[in-house]
């Protein structure tokens, strides 16, 4: 892939509990003019993010009930209002882990019905209408293939865009991205949802495997450094 192809893959990423508006600021200002499909930053700097942004053809992607999933329904409601009303463009939700470990799909299913329609609806009635795109955080690392497929299932029956490997947070390792997840996810929700990869990957050769097997994103903070190494 040439600079601009792989730029449109990845989402440039600064999700540090310690970032400043100073660094969103200066991650922005170095990030805006290469093309990447969003920058993911934390939901207290969608707006400025947005300001920074105008203009560009990046958008502005945020992170949902981060990192852990385990606010409960309501408080992943709130927040995804609270960030569509701010101006995000796309909302990473982390899947409420309790759920999957206990294999109860049938709630699963439903949670994520429910959160699928209300992003729908609440993205009709904000100040700029538009469609708010959806990505539901499995974090695979700790998750078995049955795990993983079933979860994949239920995001796609309930109506989400994407499904996304990993927060990058948890604390097995590895706790990032691998071959094998992002095939397994691709081969569950066939062609007519995206996947994310997410979670180390940090040079062109790790981005370009994770595409091969399937990923239609990447969730990177190198993404630069990908680019830079590309045609």
């Amino acid at each position: 892939m040439n600079k601009k192809e792989i730029a449109s893959y990845i989402d440039q990423t600064l999700l540090s509990p310690t970032a400043t508006e100073k660094d969103l600021i200066e991650f922005i200002n170095k990030s805006k003019d290469f093309g990447f499909a969003s920058v993911c930053i934390n939901p207290v700097f969608i707006k400025k993010a947005k300001e920074l942004l105008a203009g560009t053809s990046t958008k502005v992607c945020t992170v949902i009930d981060f990192p852990l999933g385990a606010g409960g329904l309501e408080t992943k409601q709130t927040q995804a209002d609270i960030a569509i009303d701010a101006g995000a463009d796309e909302l990473d939700f982390v899947v409420n882990l309790n759920l999957v470990k206990a294999h109860k799909w049938k709630e699963l299913s439903a949670e994520l019905t429910f959160i699928a329609k209300s992003v729908k609806e609440a993205a009709m009635f904000r100040e700029t209408p538009g469609a708010v795109l959806t990505k539901l955080i499995l974090e695979t690392c700790c998750l078995t293939d049955e795990e993983i497929v079933e979860s994949c299932k239920c995001a796609k029956e309930a109506g989400f865009d994407f499904v996304k490997t990993s927060t990058g947070f948890y604390s097995a390792k590895p706790n990032g991205a691998t071959v094998h997840a992002v095939e397994l996810m691709r081969k569950t929700v066939g062609t007519e949802m995206g996947v994310k990869a997410s979670g180390g990957i940090h040079t062109y050769e790790e981005a370009m495997a994770m595409i091969n097997a399937g990923a239609t994103r990447i969730g990177a903070s190198a993404g630069i450094e990908i680019v830079s190494k590309a045609e």
